[in-house]
């Protein structure tokens, strides 16, 4: 007896987990998508399900979809109590809500298992692709390059060569094999691939073709008629001189005034050490702001951004087909889970709104200063704060911020940007990390450049300031900050 009685048990449990996860993955891919994309999200779900209908962008608002939404149970009421009672028990997601509130590091595992979309991320190579379907895409590097190829006078095999080169070019436009293995691979004679490669080299852009930095380098002032300049000279003869920044040691070696040798590196300094990156795809992301938070007198507003997501309701001729009761069930069934289905997204889009909201509203109360005077005054926040003054999990937070952006009175910043470890002032302040490296970015860019600042010597003006930092913790944010430890900033001219 107990035997069958647990198999059954476990039968309806796993049955209940099938029926939840296409629900929680869809509210999670709603959750983590930016605005921009949420658009094409919802779109797939227009195509897939007949019982949603789009209304004009300024037809409703998401409260209104809500009620819109509610009211997928009110067109069915034609059936009998037992049905009625079940339809509305069917139509309320309060535990599917929350369970996904209350779920946390396991959404990660159960989505990768179950096939879920990753994490969308600032490095998503197909990121806003939607946005930009409708534009004429531009001529890659390889057509380009092909194109002259073209023009010139090859013999067929070099001409095959052409293409294996063209082929190996990173994205910077180098070769990533030498000619040797071109010749080995494609069975081509060494002297068809050598002549195809010498060829490249004096290709639009100036600098393609090369197989190192210094070559690029060589290549862009030898079409410029300065192949015999004292920049290339230095390139040829002291390059690793010249990546150290050690100035007076190349004047002394090359024969030079310190002066002409400094204006030969700034001549340097306006090649492209990657010249085939100008013909790369696009990949800047398109920020649209998920929020704007500006002042009104002496109120702070939160406006979320809605415009790129479309008004939804349950259509109304699907809901008076089954009210008329001339479907069959098999019809019935599939409408109403169709509706459920509707309803359901309407109500993670109402929820993912909600939540984005509420996140900004804590954000403002920790961060006021900031919006009030900049980043100097960011402050120490984690997501488990956040987390914990919205009622959710600190994965919740992570997801609802993640690849969104907040509009403020001092630029539009990643939410990301707020959440910041950091260090308590002798005055008892609390600085963040990101304020103290802009501090260091300040200190930096106004110090004299004959006797730069040392990594220690910062130390102790942040002191003076109040904030205690070690220097390796300096060290550390100043190449975060991309700038060179101090040997490297002196200016000797």
């Amino acid at each position: 007896m107990s035997g069958p009685s647990f198999s059954q048990d476990l039968r309806q449990r796993q049955t209940q987990s099938l029926v939840l996860a296409p629900q929680l993955r869809q509210s999670l891919k709603i959750l983590q998508v930016a605005a921009l994309d949420l658009r094409s999200v919802i779109q797939e779900e227009l195509q897939a399900n007949p019982t949603l209908e789009e209304l004009p962008m300024e037809g409703v608002s998401l409260d209104r979809q809500k009620d819109e939404a509610a009211e997928a149970s009110t067109g069915t009421e034609t059936a009998s109590a037992p049905e009625d009672g079940e339809r509305r028990e069917e139509m309320d997601f309060s535990k599917e809500f929350e369970i996904l509130n209350k779920l946390d590091e396991d959404w990660r595992d159960y989505m990768s298992q179950a096939g879920g979309v990753q994490p969308y991320t600032s490095e998503d190579a197909e990121r806003r692709q939607h946005f930009f379907d409708s534009l004429v895409s531009e001529t890659s590097l390889q057509e380009h390059l092909m194109g002259q190829a073209e023009m010139a006078d090859l013999a067929p095999e070099a001409r095959e060569a052409m293409k294996y080169l063209v082929g190996s070019l990173d994205d910077r436009g180098f070769l990533t094999q030498t000619p040797n293995d071109i010749a080995l691979q494609s069975g081509l004679p060494l002297e068809a691939v050598q002549q195809a490669a010498k060829l490249l080299k004096t290709f639009d852009p100036p600098g393609i073709g090369a197989q190192s930095i210094e070559e690029c380098l060589l290549l862009q002032l030898t079409a410029k008629g300065r192949s015999d300049s004292l920049a290339a000279r230095i390139i040829r003869d002291y390059f690793q001189l010249l990546t150290r920044r050690r100035i007076p040691e190349i004047a002394r070696k090359i024969g030079a005034h310190m002066d002409d040798v400094q204006i030969a590196i700034e001549e340097i300094g306006t090649l492209d050490p990657a010249p085939g990156r100008r013909f790369a795809d696009d990949s800047n992301r398109v920020v649209v702001p998920d929020v704007t938070v500006e002042k009104d007198g002496d109120k702070w507003n939160v406006i979320l951004n809605s415009d790129y997501i479309p008004r939804l309701r349950i259509s109304n001729t699907y809901k008076e087909m089954i009210a008329k009761g001339t479907l069959s069930k098999a019809e019935r069934d599939y409408l109403r889970e169709r509706m459920r289905s509707g309803k359901f997204l309407i109500n993670s889009i109402e929820q993912r709104q909600q939540t984005i909201e509420r996140i900004t509203r804590e954000i403002l109360k920790v961060q006021n200063e900031f919006f009030e005077e900049g980043v100097s005054k960011l402050k120490p926040l984690t997501m488990t704060q956040i987390a914990d003054a919205v009622g959710v999990h600190e994965t919740t937070v992570s997801r609802a911020i993640a690849n969104k952006f907040i509009q403020t009175p001092h630029g539009v910043f990643d939410f990301k940007f707020f959440f910041t470890p950091g260090y308590q002032a002798d005055s008892g302040a609390a600085v963040s990390n990101t304020s103290v490296k802009e501090m260091i970015n300040d200190l930096i860019a106004g110090e004299d450049r004959s006797h730069p600042l040392s990594d220690q010597e910062i130390v102790a003006k942040l002191q003076e300031k109040g904030i205690n930092i070690a220097r390796r913790t300096v060290a550390k944010y100043r190449e975060e900050l991309g700038i060179l430890p101090s040997n490297l900033r002196r200016d000797y001219t």
